[in-house]
């Protein structure tokens, strides 16, 4: 025996612990293991097995992709149900201060004026969507702020998109009525407001007059006693844009101006260019009820007041649209909530009062006989749905009904 023979066992019998590095990285790990083939496996079945994997996960990116759609129609549908705050609930107000208020009622007594404005804007939100309630009571916390925060995304879309519209239509309507010189142009507001006599006249206090010199120059003077604040109705609020001092709701929110821009933005911008009759026209809400088909077949696209299914004009509405003809009158470029020496935020709640707060019974149905005056420029005549039960009893339909019934009661008793 040689004396290499005597020497290799030993070296084969050596505890793996010493065998050399290079031994060791030759060594197949776990996972080497597991994904070797078995005995007997063939290319077939390993492709087999890469294709039963390759469809779990996309199974599983199909999923994903589902959640991540349905969520996405989630939020879109709440930005879009969310654009109607601004205009009918509140235009400064968010949802959860009306719910915080809703709650705070709860527990404690008594309110201020401005807590009842936004109980009452709580009511308008439900009342607007009559989902909401029920939907918020059913969700987490996390699925209601991400609501509540689309909610508040739409809602300030829309007053966006509402501002931009009547940058332009104010300025064609105001050239159209006043022809001014230079004209108004439409897309710059810097030649706005009072230095621009056209606007000035629309935008100056009611209890002023825009023609006297002396008033108009203090005004763009800023002097005082002509200080333009929220405390004053300005002049485009009012039927033909001239208040009487003796009677100042005469003719208060009848202004021509105000009519055209609540149209432009709830029914059409089109609507807007007949103002003047006193709602003789078509049933606006009745002919846009649902999207019909033109004759080409292009679909017909829905209007605001159609969207939210709106019947009547309702006092928030009305505040909204006189603070977006104020702003879209003056030569602001950026929404803000203050103008120098008018706050919006007053502006809209003294318009809100007017109408919510009427002082006794007389006023508030002077207010419920403006807001049919309202309805019947907006929407046309639409009265049927308002009458009584009382009145529909007397009318003839259902008056020969309870006669037949009462005859034929009385035929049966006789026998």
């Amino acid at each position: 025996m040689s004396q290499t023979d005597i020497i290799q066992p030993a070296i084969d019998g050596e505890d793996s612990q010493h065998q050399s590095p290079a031994r060791l990285e030759q060594t197949p790990s776990h996972d080497q293991l597991l994904s070797s083939p078995m005995p007997g496996d063939t290319p077939t079945a390993r492709e087999a097995r890469q294709i039963r994997k390759i469809a779990q996960l996309e199974q599983k990116l199909e999923t994903l992709e589902a959640g991540r759609v349905v969520k996405e129609r989630q939020t879109n549908h709440y930005i879009a149900k969310g654009r109607a705050i601004r205009r009918v609930v509140a235009l400064f107000d968010n949802a959860e201060d009306l719910i915080t208020e809703n709650d705070r009622r709860y527990e404690e007594d008594g309110s201020t004026q401005d807590q009842d404005r936004l109980q009452l804007g709580y009511v308008a939100l439900n009342v607007t969507f009559p989902w909401f309630q029920k939907k918020a009571e059913a969700m987490d916390y996390d699925e209601y702020c991400h609501m509540l925060k689309m909610l508040r995304q739409g809602a300030d879309m829309a007053r966006g998109d509402d501002t931009a519209k009547l940058k332009s239509l104010v300025a064609e309507w105001v050239n159209m009525d006043s022809t001014p010189d230079p004209r108004i142009d439409a897309d710059d507001k810097h030649y706005r407001g009072f230095i621009n006599d056209a606007c000035g006249k629309l935008l100056c206090p009611a209890e002023l007059d825009w023609n006297d010199p002396n008033i108009k120059a203090g005004i763009r003077n800023r002097s005082d006693g002509y200080l333009v604040t929220d405390l004053s109705f300005p002049a485009f609020l009012y039927e033909r844009y001239s208040a009487n001092a003796q009677n100042l709701e005469e003719g208060l929110f009848k202004g021509k101006i105000l009519v055209q821009a609540y149209k432009a933005v709830f029914t059409s911008p089109s609507s807007a260019k007949d103002v003047e009759a006193d709602g003789d026209g078509a049933d606006i809400s009745a002919n846009n009820r649902r999207a019909q088909r033109s004759c080409t077949g292009i679909k017909v696209k829905k209007h605001v007041a159609h969207i939210i299914q709106m019947k009547k004009v309702t006092p928030r509405s009305i505040a909204y649209i006189a603070c977006q003809v104020r702003f879209a009158l003056s030569s602001v470029t950026s929404w803000r909530s203050v103008d120098g020496d008018f706050d919006y935020v007053q502006f809209w709640r003294t318009i809100v009062d007017f109408f919510e707060k009427p002082p006794g019974r007389t006023a508030r149905r002077r207010v419920e006989i403006l807001l049919e005056w309202w309805t019947r420029k907006v929407f046309g005549r639409r009265g049927r749905d308002d009458i009584s039960n009382a009145s529909k009893a007397t009318m003839s339909v259902n008056a020969l009904a309870r006669q037949r019934e009462e005859m034929a009661d009385a035929e049966f008793d006789s026998d």
